[in-house]
């Protein structure tokens, strides 16, 4: 927890300031309350400490102190590590391919992240209605395209109670179009 604060202390969540460790930590929670190991706990805190953070070197710092199975999870959850990132339709669609032929475990962080992610977009959609879709590099349809698409793979995988958690979600999303 104290890696994933430092690497992440000066990260805040696209909408509302709020300290980006508090996603970490929910997604870590998701993941522990549906009987995830601890490799899957440590990844939930990490997984977007490639991505975000440093790419190759942070992936060889996780590797070193988290070992093999860590850093295969959290890169099984990495959309892209390059900088500047490739076009939003093409990470999404590379990252809907991974997600769908991943490892269970993969598979559960994704999903955890995902159902996170829905939660937060669902809550400051209550607070600020349309005005909430401009902090996104891309409108809400193609935010809820990128959901809709996410749920049959997530629908397929053992996580069903995260699953229909999520669905509903994705469901409360659409009632803002």
């Amino acid at each position: 927890m104290v890696y994933a604060h430092r690497l992440h202390i000066h990260q805040t969540r696209q909408v509302g300031n709020i300290p980006y460790i508090s996603h970490l930590l929910s997604v870590t929670a998701l993941v522990l309350e549906a009987g995830g190991t601890e490799d899957e706990a440590i990844s939930a805190l990490l997984h977007d400490s490639i991505e975000d953070q440093g790419g190759e070197k942070t992936r060889e710092e996780i590797r070193q102190r988290f070992g093999e199975s860590v850093v295969n999870i959290v890169d099984g959850c990495t959309e892209s590590e390059t900088f500047p990132k490739p076009p939003w339709k093409e990470r999404k669609l590379r990252y809907l391919a991974q997600i769908e032929t991943a490892n269970p475990s993969v598979q559960l962080v994704s999903l955890a992240d995902k159902l996170h992610n829905g939660r937060s977009l669902l809550l400051e959609c209550d607070k600020l209605g349309d005005k909430m879709w401009k902090f996104f590099p891309v409108g809400k349809t193609e935010i809820l395209w990128f959901y809709d698409s996410l749920l049959p793979i997530y629908q397929r995988t053992s996580y069903l109670k995260l699953a229909d958690e999520f669905r509903k979600v994705v469901s409360g999303l659409h009632s803002f179009l």
